[in-house]
């Protein structure tokens, strides 16, 4: 499953440097995941790092974007090429 990043977000930037498919980017107010390249770092770490280094703990799962374990490896083999 992808992750999102809730309105809890305050614009810290620590999260998009980690993130190693740039899957994460500035939105309209706060930072946004794009579903499409988030592998929740499957392929790259253990945990997904956004997660990890986030002060406020708004990267939660997105509900909208449930993939399993093997759709995320694929999609890091797709993305990694």
């Amino acid at each position: 499953m992808s992750l999102k990043i809730t309105d809890q977000c305050v614009n810290c930037d620590v999260c998009e440097p980690v993130c190693p498919n740039k899957a994460i980017s500035l939105g309209r107010e706060y930072y946004e995941i794009a579903p499409d390249l988030c592998t929740e770092c499957v392929g790259h770490h253990d945990e997904p790092q956004c997660v990890i280094v986030c002060p406020v703990e708004c990267i939660i799962p997105d509900p909208e974007h449930q993939e399993s374990p093997d759709a995320l490896l694929a999609k890091y083999a797709r993305l990694t090429g």
